[in-house]
């Protein structure tokens, strides 16, 4: 590996794991710890407008409760819904995501836009799609994306929602962002798994993004060619390895798909 390259991906790797830019205190739910807060952002969300959507912030050892009458999925939407109403969502996309505890059981899930500001780990999967003579087809996302606008992706990169087992998400994933079936790919093989925990900048900077990326390679055909059918992506670039080196090094990459691509080359 070239010097700038090998500089380059480490500092990527400690980019993908950074202590929170403010203190965060844990959040919990019936006992088990599930995320973390800002004690700014408990104090912008306000106990009398807790209280009109049937919740309450204590707090106990260290740790918000987050009570209520409700079950943990309703308290929890019910708490996305007050974030939105005042501001403190992220992007906000009609998508249930897994909550779990600190031993990774099923808890409850919770709407997409509230998990970095509470700081509830996601679980991600990506596809690198490479074609018969080894070049890699990577995406552009669009501009109007929540998180890196513009910037370049694998070719596909996705959430795994409540209801998607891990190859549910990756064949949904793979129709909706290239228009292709997995049926029609050969040689699909899980390629290994990334770890972030870094800050976000969702929730006015109050967000805390940890994520588990699961990644997968294919080979796509070459009477095949990748057609974005949720408008989520610009368009698509077929990159030689020497080709994909350089734009990793510059820096045209989201972190994640940095890394993925970085971890698929063998670096």
């Amino acid at each position: 590996m070239k010097q700038q390259t090998s500089a380059w991906l480490q500092t990527q790797r400690l980019l993908a794991h950074q202590q929170p830019e403010r203190p965060r205190h844990g959040l919990s739910v019936e006992g088990e710890l599930i995320g973390s807060i800002e004690e700014s952002l408990v104090g912008q969300l306000g106990a009398d407008a807790l209280k009109q959507y049937g919740l309450e912030l204590h707090w106990r050892n260290d740790t918000w409760v987050l009570d209520g009458q409700a079950d943990c999925t309703l308290r929890l939407n019910q708490l996305a819904k007050l974030m939105r109403a005042q501001g403190l969502a992220g992007a906000w996309r009609d998508e249930q995501l897994l909550v779990c505890n600190a031993a990774g059981l099923k808890m409850a899930t919770i709407e997409r836009g509230a998990v970095r500001p509470l700081g509830i780990a996601t679980h991600a999967v990506h596809l690198v799609g490479y074609g018969e003579d080894g070049a890699l087809w990577v995406q552009q996302r669009s501009e109007d994306k929540a998180n890196n606008p513009g910037m370049w992706d694998t070719l596909m990169g996705g959430m795994v929602s409540a209801q998607d087992s891990l190859p549910e998400a990756l064949a949904r994933e793979t129709w909706e962002e290239a228009g292709l079936h997995l049926t029609e790919l050969a040689q699909v093989a899980h390629g290994g798994s990334i770890e972030f925990s870094r800050p976000s900048d969702e929730a006015e900077g109050q967000g805390y993004m940890v994520e588990r990326i699961d990644w997968f390679s294919a080979l796509v055909p070459d009477v095949l060619q990748p057609v974005n059918q949720d408008g989520e992506v610009q368009r698509f670039e077929r990159l030689t390895l020497s080709a994909l080196e350089d734009w990793l090094v510059q820096g045209r990459f989201t972190p994640e798909a940095s890394l993925v691509l970085a971890s698929y080359m063998g670096w």
